[in-house]
């Protein structure tokens, strides 16, 4: 998710307002002038009263291809949608449609960078495909993909769907008894991964941690030095066919493509299937919200283990653009100047990058005025780190995205036509509803995020879980179909909106709600602090909670929990409420995150807990 930590007296002013090209060349304007609609605002109230004939023009400008054309484009209920009735596709023809001379992969470090065209990828995507039939791996099973996003991650990715296989997405920081689980819920036999990689001059193994988690077979990419491979398993150079052949096996719109799994720190995590009509929702938020055009090029840090890696793919891609994925960590210079010299357009960003960009200084020496559009998710950002970012590009919106993956994108977005406050959405995204009710069910301008659906992309099955149970029993009635979330939002008095975090890290300070955001803003702003985590604590025999906060420090900074802990206590004082007292403060090297590079603030209450 993204949001804003920033409170009204700032959210107030603009960070950028639409100029007159942007506005004229953007996609949306096309849309509304087809429409004949004059305002923004009528034409996502049209989207979310019209979602049959809205999703009809989306798959037109999209240029979806059908084996055969679906009977209807929506039926069924709002919690059972059947979207495409009796269509039969393959998503990965219309995703390598582009122009065949086109640029449809740019790849590398700064310095050394490889240029694709969408002829040429078509072409590694067919070997790759035979590569897998020629092993006997078919329709409808399932290949596993554990490794970074680099080119041969997303010709594998595309290969395996192209044949009518089934990708799982894994990401490839976690341990084996994580994979493990992972390979189980999904029955996977065949993995792909990189023998090692070398990260910020640390070696970092992936065969084996496959290895360790009992994979059956394994296709390899070299890498860094690692162990010898196993009998049954094969380097990538091995799978990959001398035949060119592309063909796209034809499935039904319902059938299954690819199986993320929820970030979740605790329990089974969910394994959510996408379907080859779940992508359509990637394009159209791509193509609408970051206003993607084919000659836009779209990088994004991310991985395939998090959906924003199979969104990059087909939200660039069923655009006819182009993505652009750095070997270097998005951390350093080299991922900086890498941006600039791959020609990057729309970047998206993860919030937490953009505070060590800042900290460290690093936009300052590179041009990134050739951006157009910013994204950021993820995790709630700070207005001013993000009015940094819009200020590095020579002015540029930020599209404040938040979703998840069983949406497929975003729920809540931003757009070219509107103002751009700092770390704000300014709507709900096109073709969904959305209202937020408090802790009795009831309407409210602050509280839980209840979906309204239906929409392309959103989930409606769990390879391990009762679907309809986590997302739609309980909810209150309001005279509309509703669907759980589990944020937790306001909408401003401006009609803007602001995330606050997840329901479930809302925390009760002496009687007093309140958000982790909204603390971990205020402690946020002490100087020497980098990044901070708050969660809240039992006591030992029960009683009311109690306020931890975790850091980590900026370099060089000093690293005293007691004078950290009086400042940002004054500070909570000052700027939030005189009520709220620090129990704890406890420094760290740095804040546990899931795949997804969200907080997994869970994660430290169990770590607290077990001190």
């Amino acid at each position: 998710m993204a949001g804003s930590l920033t409170d009204m007296s700032s959210a107030q002013s603009p960070s950028w307002m639409p100029d007159p090209a942007t506005v004229e060349n953007s996609n949306l304007r096309w849309l509304m002038d087809s429409l004949a609609i004059s305002d923004y605002i009528d034409l996502h109230r049209w989207s979310v009263d019209n979602r049959e004939q809205f999703w009809e023009i989306c798959i037109e400008r999209l240029n979806i291809k059908f084996d055969r054309p679906p009977a209807a484009i929506l039926e069924g209920t709002a919690q059972d949608a059947k979207w495409l009735r009796g269509a039969e596709l393959n998503i990965a023809a219309s995703a390598l449609d582009g122009p065949p001379d086109a640029p449809a992969v740019i790849h590398g470090s700064a310095g050394r960078l490889n240029s694709v065209t969408y002829d040429e990828l078509r072409r590694d995507v067919a070997r790759c495909a035979n590569g897998f039939r020629n092993v006997g791996v078919a329709l409808g099973d399932a290949v596993a993909i554990v490794m970074p996003m680099t080119y041969e991650a997303v010709v594998a990715y595309l290969a395996v769907v192209s044949f009518g296989g089934i990708v799982v997405s894994i990401a490839d920081s976690f341990a084996p008894d994580e994979i493990a689980t992972r390979l189980g819920i999904a029955q996977v036999r065949w993995a792909v991964t990189q023998h090692a990689t070398n990260r910020d001059g640390k070696v970092l193994p992936m065969y084996e941690k496959l290895v360790e988690a009992g994979v059956e077979r394994a296709v390899v990419v070299p890498g860094a030095e690692g162990p010898e491979l196993r009998d049954d398993d094969i380097w990538w150079d091995e799978l990959i066919s001398d035949d060119e052949t592309l063909r796209f096996q034809s499935v039904r719109s319902t059938a299954m493509a690819n199986v993320l799994f929820s970030s979740g720190t605790t329990g089974e995590p969910k394994a959510i299937p996408w379907s080859h009509t779940t992508p359509l929702k990637c394009g159209m938020d791509g193509h609408f919200h970051q206003d993607i055009h084919p000659d836009d090029v779209v990088a994004w840090p991310t991985n395939l283990g998090w959906m924003m890696g199979p969104w990059l793919i087909f939200a660039a891609l069923l655009n006819d653009a182009t993505i652009a994925l750095c070997d270097d960590v998005p951390t350093g210079a080299g991922f900086v100047r890498f941006v600039e010299e791959a020609g990057v357009t729309v970047l998206g960003v993860v919030p937490s990058l953009v505070a060590v960009w800042r900290t460290g200084g690093l936009l300052e020496a590179h041009d990134w005025t050739g951006i157009r559009v910013f994204s950021s998710t993820g995790e709630a950002s700070k207005p001013d780190d993000m009015a940094y970012l819009m200020a590095a590009a020579g002015g540029r919106p930020v599209i404040e995205y938040c979703g998840g993956t069983e949406i497929a994108g975003g729920y809540v977005a931003g757009t070219v036509l509107q103002p751009a406050i700092a770390s704000t959405f300014t709507t709900p995204a096109l073709g969904l509803g959305l209202i937020l009710v408090d802790d009795d069910g009831n309407q409210t301008s602050e509280g839980e995020v209840l979906l309204v659906p239906p929409s392309i992309g959103l989930s409606n099955s769990l390879l391990n879980g009762n679907h309809h149970k986590v997302y739609y029993a309980g909810l209150p009635i309001r005279g509309l179909p509703l669907r759980r979330h589990g944020d937790h939002m306001e909408r401003l008095p401006n009609g803007y909106w602001r995330a606050l975090g997840r329901v479930d890290d809302t925390m009760n300070l002496g009687g007093i709600k309140v958000s982790s955001a909204d603390i971990e803003r205020v402690v946020g702003a002490t100087p020497g602090v980098a990044e901070s985590a708050a969660i809240a604590v039992p006591p030992p025999g029960g009683g009311p909670e109690r306020l931890v906060v975790y850091i980590v420090t900026s370099p060089g900074a000093s690293a005293d929990p007691s004078a950290l802990k009086a400042e940002m206590q004054q500070a909570l004082r000052t700027h939030l409420n005189p009520l709220f007292k620090i129990h704890d403060v406890v420094t760290i090297d740095a804040l546990p995150r899931t795949a997804s590079a969200k907080v997994m603030r869970r994660s430290l209450r169990a770590a607290y807990d077990g001190a």
